[in-house]
């Protein structure tokens, strides 16, 4: 290199960015990470709290309507339940059918 090359060079490496700190970049989106699943805990167990307490106030008025309806739609549910257990046991459901095809 000719001297104008390295006063070029030595120019522009006071302005380069900094070099990657991979530590530093881990501990950032761990802290991220921590914030985010906090944030999320937080609001479901706001949205659960709000739904139990939605189910407590209405819960004299749902049960002798579950009641009067739970009789006749028995053996349609218990037939339901079957298949979908038969189904979820035969591997009709989940991740490893998906696999299979490919």
């Amino acid at each position: 290199m000719n001297p104008a090359d390295d006063r070029l060079k030595a120019l522009f490496a006071q302005d380069a960015p900094p070099l990657r700190d991979p530590v530093f970049q881990a501990a950032v989106m761990q802290r991220l990470a921590k914030r985010r699943c906090v944030q999320d805990l937080a609001f479901l167990g706001g949205v659960s709290a709000l739904g139990g307490l939605a189910m407590w106030a209405l819960w004299p008025i749902l049960q002798p309507v579950l009641t009067a309806i739970s009789g006749p739609l028995a053996p349609g549910a218990a037939a339901l339940a079957a298949a979908l257990s038969a189904v979820a046991i035969l591997g009709g459901f989940g991740d490893h059918a998906a696999s299979a095809d490919a």
